[in-house]
């Protein structure tokens, strides 16, 4: 099964998203910091939230004064969040998008100031992880920020068990047999080696979090990095 048709299948029928309306906290606690530490202005920005789900982050970055780009793989996924930021009455601000984030981008070089990516590259393939860091490092512009939440592996007893009761055919991958989805899980060396090489890593936070999965709660470890271009 494609990963298209999982994400489908999971925003008609939610098995691991929330379909939340409000922003995460993560992102949050990253636009605080730009503001108070990079002294950075969070109105007038230009935005691309990759794998932007039903636009929880995307409508309230649309919302404080952003135009903001909303790229998600699942139209369902979109659909809702187009209907919420019309509902906000933020819908000049905020366009969405169905795309492939591991695919090329059809966005002009040094455009954005800024890009998210909460919890969605780790569904990407190598070659498709390749085309997503370059494209990211190609539009967004110099001295621009990115944010991402990523999986850990270090300390997560969950991520070593799937590891080795379904791995997956790439280094640090498994299948979540259920979804048939696959993910990638990046040690603290790995993920240092794998986007230093573009960015400067300003912060990398280790964090423990819960994801819900049928109905049950499993403690995950996660990445929050705050990267420089």
């Amino acid at each position: 099964m494609a990963q298209i048709q999982v994400w489908e299948n999971e925003y008609r029928n939610s098995k691991l998203v929330t379909k939340k309306p409000e922003p995460q906290k993560d992102v949050l606690r990253f636009l605080r910091y730009l503001k108070k530490e990079e002294k950075v202005e969070l109105n007038g920005l230009s935005v691309l939230d990759l794998g932007c789900g039903t636009g929880r982050n995307s409508n309230y970055l649309a919302s404080l004064g952003n135009t903001v780009v909303g790229v998600d793989i699942s139209k369902t996924a979109i659909d809702i969040a187009k209907n919420r930021a019309n509902e906000m009455q933020i819908g000049d601000k905020v366009s969405y998008v169905v795309g492939d984030m591991g695919e090329s981008y059809p966005f002009a070089d040094n455009y954005f100031d800024l890009v998210l990516d909460i919890t969605s590259s780790n569904s990407l393939n190598e070659k498709e992880r390749d085309i997503y860091i370059k494209e990211v490092y190609r539009t967004l512009k110099k001295g621009g920020y990115l944010f991402i939440r990523g999986l850990c592996k270090d300390g997560d007893k969950n991520a070593k068990n799937l590891l080795k009761l379904s791995p997956g055919k790439e280094y640090d991958t498994y299948i979540i047999k259920e979804l048939d989805l696959m993910e990638r899980v990046f040690s603290e060396k790995d993920f240092k080696e794998f986007y230093g090489k573009y960015f400067k890593i300003e912060k990398l936070i280790k964090k423990s979090g819960y994801a819900k999965f049928q109905n049950q709660s499993y403690k995950r470890n996660y990445w929050l990095a705050y990267l420089q271009k």
